[in-house]
């Protein structure tokens, strides 16, 4: 196996990555709350597990994927308060809680294979999981972590010595800023593994029976109960976004270590930063959530929005503008066209010189990939794969494809020239002119590309047609 290197964020370190035994690698990503669209910001953290995935799987280990669907228990409030997000939206849409939550499920799942997102070995919805989330808790309860208060029954994390070890805030009174003010809490830090129904307001559309009373699950306990049934109780790495690390991560420890009498119940922990625009969180609560149609309505494709994550390291903020999409786009274009246009090219023989600089290529995009996931590092190898003139340009773009595969990158253009044989055959015919130097036929031949709707970019790579915008 490959040496793999991954920041762990409950040590605060780069750490080498070593397996809990000789099976597939577990892998746990905290999926979307299904109430809504989900927005470009919130693709970013599959993208980055995706690349995980894909990294672990180029350095020799098999891995287990799984990601959940939360379609019940997440409240408008983390701290335990406010309505059901996925009751809320059914509501307002005069329509089910089952119906909001398959069609934004179906929506999630579509975008996510937009941008080349692996399905996972298992989607796990919350509410297919009711009794393994009562199962925990009723473990917890036998353990002596958990009180009764007037709506719920709660975790109580005073009794937890290791509560807060990920966000560095401890089961006191640092972590008010975070918990609710209700007085029938024990502690501030304290959450809740089940929330009672109440008769007054609206009856709930999603509530189960339990040993303590009608009601529905607390945001937190479904990840723990439903990583813990697929991946075992100890597992090797979990994922999610960086606002996820002081509450929905802290609670999942917690609950799960306590529940399961395990420690620790995962070996690395990994978060990826957000997505910005104008230097702030894309969020749907402020008005800015913009999704992967709104991209296509500029023109700019899925594939080339996957290769702008690309640029920028997972554990960096990376912010969305047009100009820096534009960009990307244009980079994305011309490796797009390369590779296409040169791929079937296997006329030129291959020199022991060549081979050996494809495998130090090679060597040097996954020494970029093993190091913590260094996408932007891999990126420029690519570059400097596609300039390196000493490779026959075949050779160079079946190399790009392949390594291209491992950051999961499709590449195909957003002008690409399928189905066009004439302006193909338009662009020989110019680059014959051309190298019989007949430059007004040339010309001529450039023009009717142009009439009919393609242009022509001159690269040191060889000409790259292009269909107008």
């Amino acid at each position: 196996m490959a040496l793999v290197k991954l920041y762990d964020s409950l040590s605060r370190s780069v750490r080498v990555f070593e397996p809990l035994g000789d099976g597939p690698v577990g892998i746990y990503s905290c999926g979307p709350t299904v109430y809504a669209r989900q927005h470009l910001g919130n693709m970013r953290p599959y993208v980055f597990a995706d690349l995980l995935r894909r990294t672990l799987n180029s350095a020799g280990y098999t891995v287990k994927h799984v990601i959940n669907i939360t379609d019940v228990g997440h409240l408008t409030s983390d701290a335990d308060e406010g309505a059901d997000k996925v009751e809320l939206a059914a509501s307002r849409a005069n329509t089910s809680a089952l119906a909001i939550t398959e069609l934004y499920t179906s929506l999630f799942q579509a975008d996510l294979r937009r941008l080349s997102v692996l399905a996972p070995d298992v989607w796990a919805k919350a509410s297919a999981h009711i009794p393994e989330q009562i199962a925990m808790i009723e473990q917890l309860s036998a353990r002596g972590f958990t009180y009764e208060a007037a709506d719920g029954v709660y975790f109580d994390a005073s009794r937890a010595p290791h509560y807060g070890e990920l966000s560095g805030l401890r089961a006191s009174a640092e972590h008010s800023r975070i918990g609710d003010q209700r007085s029938d809490k024990r502690n501030h830090a304290d959450f809740a593994l089940w929330k009672f129904s109440t008769s007054s307001g609206p009856r709930r559309q999603l509530e189960w029976p339990s040993p303590w009373g009608v009601g529905f699950p607390g945001w937190h306990i479904e990840c723990s109960a439903m990583a813990s049934k697929y991946l075992g109780n100890q597992f090797e790495i979990h994922t999610g976004g960086i606002d996820h690390i002081a509450v929905h991560h802290s609670n999942e420890i917690a609950q799960a270590e306590s529940a399961l009498g395990v420690r620790p119940w995962v070996k690395y922990w990994m978060h990826g930063a957000w997505l910005t625009m104008q230097g702030s969180k894309i969020a749907k609560s402020a008005g800015m959530a913009p999704n992967l149609d709104d991209l296509s309505a500029i023109g700019l494709s899925a594939p080339a929005f996957r290769y702008y994550f690309m640029t920028a390291h997972y554990r960096s903020s990376l912010d969305l503008s047009l100009e820096a999409l534009r960009a990307a786009e244009t980079g994305f274009d011309r490796m797009s066209h390369f590779v296409e246009q040169h791929v079937a090219n296997t006329s030129e023989k291959s020199s022991a010189d060549a081979t050996a600089a494809q495998a130090e290529w090679r060597r040097q995009f996954y020494d970029a990939l093993c190091d913590d996931l260094d996408a932007p590092r891999a990126i420029a190898v690519l570059w400097c794969i596609l300039a390196d003139s000493s490779l026959a340009t075949g050779a160079r773009a079946r190399l790009i494809a392949e390594l291209g595969s491992s950051l999961g990158l499709a590449w195909q253009t957003n002008r690409a020239v399928h189905g066009s044989p004439e302006a193909l055959q338009l662009l020989e015919a110019r680059e014959r002119a051309r190298a019989e130097r007949d430059f007004a036929k040339a010309d001529a031949l450039r023009a009717e590309l142009s009439n009919r709707g393609f242009s022509i970019e001159d690269s040191a790579e060889g000409p790259v047609l292009r269909r107008a915008r």
